[in-house]
């Protein structure tokens, strides 16, 4: 069961191959006169654009894990998913290429870009931005309502990147991490108008508890913006998607039930929902759940997915059972493994589970058991996947 999984899993992956992905949506690109990748999958992108277009001024800025060189581009390393130095020198770098481009710009867009970029906005320090991301991450917001705050204090995310394109047009090429593939929040929507207003963060912020925490330059900014410019024109198209990722897991399982909506919201009741709908047999699932972080320990959204969906499966009798839930990019939160790989054996090998969920300890937790899904950077982002074998 262990090795079935990993290998629908993988399927899952590939079909999210950035190379791939892009190569498919070139024909009718223009030549540009600037390449600009962002995001977990730049690399593999900006390399399938370099193979089609010939030489090309080429600009990759990913996540440090996925930051190998490329010939005849540019590769720049940030961090993901708190923003640090790294990412603001990227960050105008990319404003800078931007603004000298001399013909049309392709951008390849890709899950992480928000982080990956942080360009604060007059009045806002790289610092008051990460104390500020550093809040979103643990609030239990999900993905849409964190990247419309992100957008608020940007001056490259909601629409940003084509003002400093301007006048030259915009060409993106767009790797989905977001569910429902609102082209507005991937990546904090650099090429797409604003997922939101200034007055809708503030609600938000205000809604989440987190308003009086949040730095007051960044109050400041919300309370005192105006209505958003308009923008210049661009051309997005979508790429690669959560859905297709999880078609191509449910063809390379053979005969598979698919949950028919994506696995949202907290990670306690997106177990239950998976379990209602797991028949015996193989049954596939993406989406992007969330946890409220209430302590110090190590983990992720899918470790603590998969140790909730033990508990879940061992309170409904089941026996003969494995599940694996992992991100598509190869890391869960900030460690370094994946997701959780768990079985009707993994509680049995675990030493105090409910104190290390409690101090959202699932990956001290996983590798008790020998269960941490650990694949490295896989090179793409399409958010998570999720596979349940039952037998009995």
């Amino acid at each position: 069961m262990r090795e079935k999984a990993l290998e629908i899993f993988q399927a899952g992956v590939a079909a999210a191959d950035p190379y791939r992905a892009v190569s498919a949506h070139l024909v009718d690109v223009t030549q540009p006169a600037l390449i600009v990748a962002v995001g977990k999958a730049a690399r593999r992108m900006a390399e399938a654009a370099l193979a089609h277009f010939g030489p090309t001024p080429t600009l990759v800025v990913t996540n440090y894990e996925n930051a190998i060189p490329l010939e005849g581009a540019q590769v720049m390393a940030a961090g993901h998913p708190v923003p640090d130095e790294n990412g603001a020198k990227a960050a105008q770098a990319v404003i800078a290429a931007l603004k000298q481009a001399k013909g049309p710009v392709l951008a390849l867009i890709s899950g992480g870009g928000s982080a990956l970029l942080p360009a604060p906005v007059t009045g806002v320090t790289l610092g008051e931005k990460i104390t500020l991301n550093t809040l979103l991450l643990a609030s239990g917001l999900d993905i849409t309502a964190m990247n419309l705050i992100r957008q608020q204090v940007s001056d490259l995310k909601g629409g940003g990147f084509l003002r400093h394109a301007a006048p030259n047009q915009v060409t993106a090429l767009i790797l989905s991490d977001v569910i429902g593939n609102d082209l507005s929040a991937i990546a904090s929507g650099p090429t797409v108008g604003p997922i939101g207003t200034a007055a809708q963060a503030v609600d938000l912020l205000r809604g989440a508890g987190l308003w009086d925490q949040v730095p007051e330059s960044v109050r400041q900014h919300l309370e005192t913006a105006g209505p958003p410019a308009d923008l210049p024109q661009a051309r997005n198209v979508l790429v690669g998607s959560n859905e297709q990722s999880v078609a191509a897991m449910a063809a390379a399982a053979g005969q598979a039930h698919v949950i028919p909506v994506p696995v949202e919201g907290d990670v306690a009741a997106a177990a239950r929902l998976i379990c209602d709908n797991c028949p015996v047999g193989i049954t596939v699932w993406g989406g992007e759940t969330t946890v409220t972080l209430r302590g110090d320990g190590r983990g992720g959204r899918n470790q603590e997915l998969s140790l909730l969906i033990a508990q879940e499966a061992a309170a409904r009798g089941w026996s003969n059972w494995l599940c694996l839930q992992g991100g598509s990019d190869g890391r869960d939160g900030p460690t370094d493994a994946a997701g959780g790989l768990v079985d009707d054996k993994t509680l049995a090998r675990i030493d105090g589970l409910e104190a290390l969920l409690a101090n959202n300890d699932s990956y001290a937790a996983l590798a008790q058991a020998d269960a941490l899904l650990m694949t490295g950077a896989t090179g793409t982002n399409v958010a998570d996947l999720g596979v349940m074998i039952r037998q009995s």
